[in-house]
């Protein structure tokens, strides 16, 4: 009767044991299958992340291409208004240059007919052509205006603008002109625009300058 009692209680204590095990094998497996749940949720949640940089990276890129499209656009229509730039500069100074050219020789035409027609005084166009080139540096033209009143001779220089190595080739022409014919009177410059530095070399050169024909006095 012992034995039949202590099998029992073995038996109810591997019983127990067995439900233990049970709970125990139970709550393991709930558990790798909250981890797996877990796992798969991460899995998802890289696979969404992955996917998000590759559109991210996609947008970049898409993005560096349009920059890089815009940066070429920019540098030739930079290149193109540098083109239109300068072909409007070179209009500007070919026209500027007619139009000194154009002014210069309409004033030098009414100061030879006032001052011929209504002074009696004799204004000439010298014009020698230079074989030592003395004045430019190579034999070339020599041209400067005379104006000539009872034996005085005014050598003088009309031009729209004035800089200081115009006033040196003035210069030179009046070497040229006393060396070759006779010495003047008078040196004139006569310039609506003339250069700080040309007015100082005119001074030292003893060259008198004038912004308007009307402040020379010929007697």
């Amino acid at each position: 009767k012992l034995n039949w009692q202590e099998n029992n209680r073995r038996w109810e204590e591997n019983d127990r044991r067995w439900e233990e095990n049970k709970l125990r094998w139970e709550e393991n497996n709930r558990r790798w299958e909250e981890n797996n749940q877990r796992w798969e949720e991460n899995e998802r949640r890289w696979e969404e992340n992955n996917r998000r940089w590759e559109e991210n990276n996609q947008r970049w890129e898409e993005n560096t291409r349009r920059w890089e499209h815009n940066d070429q656009l920019h540098a030739e229509t930079k290149k193109e208004l540098n083109k239109l730039g300068q072909r409007i500069e070179s209009g500007i100074s070919a026209m500027g240059a007619r139009w000194g050219i154009n002014s210069e020789a309409a004033f030098r035409n009414g100061l030879k007919g006032i001052l011929e027609d209504s002074f009696g005084i004799e204004v000439i166009n010298f014009m020698e052509f230079d074989q030592e080139g003395t004045v430019f540096d190579r034999p070339d033209q020599v041209e400067i205006d005379l104006i000539i009143k009872n034996g005085t001779v005014i050598l003088c220089e009309l031009k729209s603008s004035m800089s200081k190595s115009d006033m040196l080739s003035f210069a030179r022409k009046i070497a040229y002109y006393e060396n070759h014919h006779r010495k003047a009177t008078r040196k004139i410059v006569i310039s609506p625009m003339i250069h700080p530095s040309a007015l100082s070399l005119a001074k030292e050169l003893g060259i008198e300058t004038y912004s308007f024909a009307d402040q020379i006095e010929l007697d």
